[in-house]
């Protein structure tokens, strides 16, 4: 099935396929729509239309090697994940606890997203809910103060959301371990769904004991 979709592709879409395939691989999701901050505008993503195009011939060779590639056309999003569980990420827990804050936050924004359907947030708004929850210790600086984070830990955590299109900064300049405004997009949903919501909480609860444990 796979080599008789493909042959149905003209050269440049061949070059764009193989280039998409090693993109899903990498970066695991896609999404419809991408902020571009040269533009400060939010628009279509080519590379999400090119993988539409090719989806059928991109499902079946990413099948014949145990790997799944599901489209959500309501909110735009094509990920890849693999069959058996292998080749999986292991985030470090500051990482995840800022992925799990973030999906509060896009659940808390989302009826407001439109039909982006993504939420704007920033840095220390994302930090401010991580402590409010228990989930990090205190500051002793005042508002501006991180508390038990360091610019590294942020800047880390953001990159790597970032490379696998769950987050984008708004800004054109580099990650910056004093905030960014950032956006979280929708393929957020598929790391967490809505059924996941009340698993995420026990999990994060989890997390807030061993924080606290001596």
């Amino acid at each position: 099935m796979f080599q008789k979709e493909y042959e149905k592709l003209n050269s440049s879409e061949k070059e764009d396929f193989r280039r998409l395939a090693n993109y899903l691989l990498s970066h695991t999701y896609l999404v419809r729509y991408e902020y571009q901050p040269s533009q400060e505008m939010t628009l279509v993503n080519k590379d999400y239309q090119a993988a539409s195009r090719f989806f059928d011939a991109l499902h079946d060779y990413f099948l014949l090697s145990g790997w799944r590639l599901e489209k959500d056309d309501n909110y735009g999003i094509i990920s890849l994940s693999n069959i058996y569980e292998h080749n999986r990420l292991r985030l470090d827990r500051f990482t995840t606890l800022f992925l799990y804050t973030c999906r509060l936050i896009y659940e808390e924004g989302r009826e407001d997203a439109g039909k982006f359907h993504s939420v704007k947030t920033d840095t220390k708004t994302v930090v401010d809910k991580m402590h409010y929850m228990g989930l990090l210790e205190k500051g002793r600086g005042g508002d501006k103060d991180w508390g038990k984070t360091t610019k590294k830990e942020r800047i880390e955590a953001q990159r790597t959301l970032s490379h696998f299109n769950i987050i984008k900064k708004i800004e054109s300049s580099p990650w910056d371990g004093e905030g960014n405004n950032i956006i979280v997009l929708p393929s957020i949903l598929a790391i967490v769904s809505n059924e996941g919501i009340n698993a995420m909480y026990k999990e994060l609860e989890e997390l807030k004991n061993e924080e606290s444990s001596p």
